[in-house]
């Protein structure tokens, strides 16, 4: 593959991706959830959304592909262990640290851009 395919198909990767994302986002919105912070980057790694349900903390990780089947399947347990360890760092920093009320949700996206949310799908 040429460099220029390879940038190409990064980018439109990147931008599904983030396309997701915010369908995800639109989809917690509805439901009265706000964004604490998207993309959040700590020393641990990034969580793709991190929202407030009340006083609970609910992290989100977005995976995209052709079926919710499929993106489920791209969640590997390198990134659960990543995004648990984000999760603990960001909790540290609010005010009932890691007592905070919290969950990890997993948010699958399909091709045609539906979204399919696991409430507590991680422990």
């Amino acid at each position: 593959m040429s460099n220029r395919r390879r940038e190409e198909t990064g980018r439109s990767n990147y931008l599904a991706g983030q396309a997701a994302e915010e369908a995800v986002l639109r989809h917690y919105a509805a439901r009265g959830l706000t964004l604490a912070k998207a993309r959040w980057r700590g020393k641990a790694g990034e969580v793709d959304l991190i929202l407030r349900d009340g006083d609970e903390v609910v992290f989100v990780e977005v995976k995209h592909s052709r079926s919710f089947d499929s993106a489920a399947a791209r969640l590997l347990p390198k990134q659960i262990e990543r995004l648990m360890r984000a999760a603990e760092e960001f909790a540290g920093g609010e005010p009932k640290g890691l007592l905070t009320e919290m969950r990890f949700d997993v948010a699958l996206v399909n091709e045609q851009g539906a979204v399919h949310i696991l409430e507590n799908a991680l422990w």
